[in-house]
């Protein structure tokens, strides 16, 4: 796994996104199961109370909604965003950010990533090739929408 360079583009959250290894590994099968399409789902949890690290404490895979090119694009309708997002609240806990696979692609964002993504949230992408899953990055969009800069992925205790 990477995304281990530091977030420079977003001062105060350049502590990283905290997440199980188990929670990784669903990702990973989630993009597997859904090749050659894109799949997609929810970070869920809390910002640290230090203010710069994201702890994910649940993975909330999603249907991908596209009804076109869903082997290169993906969609979470925005009811399905305000449902998840009620879910969440009731259960103490946020939205933190999204996954999504790139079939037979770098787990790189693309511009139609960029132009799609909000400030704030993290993005982890997890390559999938020839339906196996490869590298897994996150990454989280500039404040001024200019560029992704890379965020650290550091492993969590399983609880």
């Amino acid at each position: 796994m990477t995304g281990t360079t530091a977030n420079a583009g977003r001062p105060g959250m350049a502590g990283g996104l905290l997440i199980r290894p188990s929670d990784l590994e669903a990702i990973r099968r989630h993009g597997e199961e859904a090749w050659p399409n894109e799949c997609c789902g929810l970070l869920l949890g809390n910002v640290e109370a230090d203010g710069r690290s994201k702890r994910v404490t649940a993975v909330e895979p999603l249907a991908n909604e596209r009804e076109e090119s869903r082997h290169n694009r993906f969609l979470i309708t925005p009811e399905t965003f305000l449902a998840a997002d009620r879910s969440a609240r009731r259960r103490g806990i946020d939205i933190l950010g999204f996954y999504h696979s790139h079939p037979n692609a770098p787990a790189v964002p693309s511009e139609f990533d960029r132009e799609h993504a909000w400030p704030f949230y993290s993005y982890i992408i997890v390559s999938v090739v020839d339906g196996g899953a490869r590298e897994l990055d996150s990454w989280t969009l500039a404040e001024d929408r200019t560029r992704f800069d890379a965020e650290p992925v550091v492993p969590a205790r399983e609880d």
